[in-house]
């Protein structure tokens, strides 16, 4: 990637917003509300509206490089406020919307933000945590309340004009990211201007292979570092416009969703493609002009991407990303589609697998996955000891395992903390997982490790069963489908039939709560 030497054409602000004005795309729809009045915002307002954003957030004293939390659903006030900080060389930090209030609390305190931005429907879970910190100055609230002690967004905003993007070095930081928090406690993970270009130009444009006219919608929330790529930065690297969604994304909801909006690119995660694929075979399928699906966040179940594409007849193009890589670095791709796969490595990207001595795995053995690429993150906030353990010089450690195959495409089997031995050998959760999905009576599944009475690791599956199945007599049924599917070794000893799965807001099964029911 080459730079201007003007540092200020750096600031990612610059290109992924102003440029579009220079380039004729400035009445070109941005952003679209899926829901209430449909608001739309362009790329001219976006670049005025981010511009007095940055102008308000200096009159209100929060200075370059202060952290502004960003507690913000699915509006078009979220790219304002995120372009504007940008824009004002104030670190934005996108905030799970579904927190509980001590980990809000947690993250307040771990960042010492000076300033919080929140839609006044998640006023009442952040407010006790707000009160509580000693840090921040400026409480602005989205919509029509303005609660005691903070300032209206609109009121925020009276009377500024837009400024100009602060100068700002490639290697300089944009924002943060909380980490999911699937094993524990958020990390906040710092990323640089230059990673969300990075992005685009690699998954974006040649995975993808985003365009102008594409309309994007994405079921995961613009919080999520995959949701911040789909939702954002890709259809703004192009002029694209994106659809914003400020729900839960139920399968009807999603559908729709898409029925009205008729979006080309339709983003999901593998529980939400599980669920719209049991809804849509029911109810049928709305007309609209998918060009491309793409998943990530876990591995996508083979089953549920065949099934999606006989209802469609599109592919879903299955990747790997992560916060700390900020998107999908790992991928299938249109035309090159091996269900059961996560594909090969993204141009612009190189990946290896290492044993547990950092020794190179060869072809057909399993190893961790360690990746290299652009948009690696600087490291994590107030953490130098994950930071050191995590961030080896170039490469990043993931903490997935995987096989490499003969065609060098890689083939997940679970996170490293997932992975267990029977009888000596390795035992890949998602592998039984994917056996246990074939069965027409199985929804989703979820396998973990439980020691049996002599002290030795066997596995358990926790299962959600499709509408209208029994579970009597159907664990042994399960156990032998599975011997057939994928070895005698390997079959669940203990099946448990349960409502739903802990996931975490961007659809990650939550094995280590499974383990500790066990």
């Amino acid at each position: 990637m080459t730079h201007s030497q003007d540092a200020s054409t750096d600031n990612a602000a610059v290109y992924f917003v102003d440029r579009h004005l220079v380039e004729g795309r400035g009445d070109n729809i941005a952003f679209r509300e899926a829901s209430g009045a449909q608001r739309e915002l362009s790329y001219g307002a976006l670049s005025n509206l981010s511009g007095r954003v940055a102008t308000a957030l200096g009159r209100a004293g929060i200075t370059r490089e202060s952290r502004a939390l960003m507690l913000v659903l699915d509006q078009i006030e979220f790219p304002e406020i995120f372009w504007g900080c940008i824009k004002a060389g104030v670190v934005p930090v996108p905030l799970n919307t579904l927190l509980a209030t001590p980990v809000y609390e947690v993250i307040l305190k771990d960042s010492r933000a000076a300033c919080l931005f929140v839609s006044e429907e998640l006023w009442p879970v952040v407010q006790p945590a707000a009160a509580a910190s000693p840090h921040l100055t400026q409480i602005v609230v989205i919509g029509a309340e303005t609660p005691a002690g903070t300032l209206n967004y609109q009121d925020f905003m009276q009377g500024c004009g837009p400024s100009d993007p602060v100068e700002a070095s490639p290697d300089d930081t944009a924002f943060w990211l909380y980490s999911s928090g699937s094993t524990g406690q958020p990390k906040g993970v710092r990323h640089v201007h230059a990673a969300l270009r990075a992005t685009s130009d690699t998954y974006g444009a040649q995975v993808l292979g985003i365009r102008e006219e594409d309309v994007i919608y994405s079921a995961a929330k613009l919080f999520f570092a995959y949701g911040l790529g789909n939702g954002m930065s890709f259809p703004m690297s192009v002029g694209a416009t994106a659809i914003l969604f400020n729900g839960r994304p139920t399968p009807d909801g999603v559908t729709d969703i898409l029925a009205a909006q008729k979006p080309t690119i339709f983003c999901g995660v593998p529980t939400l493609y599980a669920a719209m694929v049991a809804h849509l075979e029911k109810a049928g399928k709305p007309d609209v002009p998918l060009r491309s699906c793409i998943s990530a966040g876990e591995a996508l179940p083979g089953e549920i991407g065949r099934k999606w594409q006989e209802i469609w007849g599109v592919d879903i193009l299955d990747g790997v990303g992560s916060t700390e890589m900020l998107h999908i670095f790992l991928s299938n791709a249109p035309g090159d589609v091996v269900y059961g796969t996560s594909g090969r490595a993204v141009p612009g990207y190189d990946v290896r697998l290492v044993d547990e001595d950092g020794t190179e795995v060869g072809k057909d053995g399993i190893g961790e996955l360690l990746v290299r690429g652009a948009s690696a993150a600087d490291g994590y906030w107030n953490q130098r000891d994950k930071s050191r353990t995590t961030f080896e010089g170039e490469w990043t450690r993931t903490g997935d395992k995987y096989e490499r195959a003969g065609d060098d495409r890689f083939i997940y089997c679970g996170r490293t903390d997932d992975m267990f031995k029977v009888s000596g050998i390795w035992v890949s959760p998602f592998e039984v997982e994917q056996a246990l999905i074939t069965h027409p009576a199985v929804l989703e599944a979820a396998v973990v490790a439980m020691r049996d009475d002599k002290g030795l690791e066997k596995p358990k599956a926790c299962i959600v069963l499709h509408d209208g199945f029994d579970a009597t007599g159907l664990a042994d049924e399960l156990k032998d489908y599975v011997k057939e599917k994928v070895g005698k070794w390997k079959y669940p000893r203990w099946i448990d039939f349960v409502d739903d799965l802990p996931k975490t807001a961007t659809g990650k099964i939550q094995r280590f709560k499974l383990r500790e029911r066990c």
